[in-house]
């Protein structure tokens, strides 16, 4: 009985770290359905955006602190979306007065959305980082993770050996998060792959819903390749490294 009650309280402390996430597939599908008037679909994705961060500030659902590193997130995904859409990666098809290379400034926040629930997560679940690695170590390893994404366009894509990079530097990783006053542990990798699967399976709920259109896609929506897992699982990767550095500074720096 126990053991279903801390299920439940997990899941519950889960869907509201989740509730940035959520009101984005939400609003992609209720615009898919139901097109608002006055303005195109991706122009109103950005103002509903914009009002649920507002909104998540004002409530104190969510920090200054934790803002700045949305935002942080919002910029890294923008950049992105930017480069990706101008090598033909995907495309966002429908038009926008809000766009920019024909990027929606809207999907910036998809990024911080990853950003949101990583923050919210870290708070209610009181996370704990053991056997974390130095700094000089992370920081490169991120750096150069964010860059395949770009430089695997003109050389080598080396996702496979990064990823194999990550599961040397993180083997004796752990992470600690609390349930009811209980605390678990888990392998920080496996918190990864989780996450990115969680992750590649919200981007089949996106694409079907016409957040943005894979080359494959472009006759009738199909399941995005299992192969984008890695992709996604990196993306994780580089964001719980600068949430984790972040928490790490903010630690180490003395009150008042």
């Amino acid at each position: 009985m126990r053991a279903l009650k801390q299920l439940v309280r997990f899941g519950w402390e889960q869907a509201l770290s989740c509730l940035f996430p959520v009101v984005i597939f939400s609003s992609l599908a209720l615009t898919q359905i139901l097109p608002l008037p006055f303005l195109p679909r991706y122009d109103w994705l950005l103002i509903i955006c914009l009002l649920m961060q507002w909104w998540m500030v004002r409530s104190g659902l969510e920090t200054r602190d934790e803002l700045k590193v949305i935002t942080l997130f919002h910029l890294i995904g923008l950049a992105l979306e930017l480069f990706k859409v101008h090598m033909g990666s995907w495309t966002y098809p429908e038009e926008g007065y809000f766009k920019i290379l024909g990027v929606p400034l809207y999907s910036g926040f998809m990024y911080a959305s990853v950003a949101s629930y990583l923050c919210q997560a870290w708070r209610r679940f009181k996370v704990e980082l053991v056997k974390w690695p130095r700094f000089w170590v992370v920081a490169p390893l991120a750096a150069a993770i964010y860059l395949n994404f770009f430089t695997h366009h003109y050389w080598i894509d080396v996702r496979f050996w990064l990823s194999g990079l990550v599961m040397i530097v993180f083997w004796k990783s752990r992470v600690t998060y609390e349930v009811n006053g209980t605390r678990y542990r888990m392998p920080l990798a496996l918190s990864f792959v989780l996450i990115g699967f969680f992750i590649w399976v919200a981007e089949n709920i996106a694409t079907f819903f016409g957040a943005w259109e894979y080359p494959n896609q472009t006759e009738a929506w199909s399941l995005v390749h299992l192969g984008k897992v890695s992709s996604w699982l990196l993306l994780v990767i580089v964001s719980f490294l600068i949430v984790a550095e972040l928490k790490q500074v903010k630690e180490r720096i003395p009150p008042g």
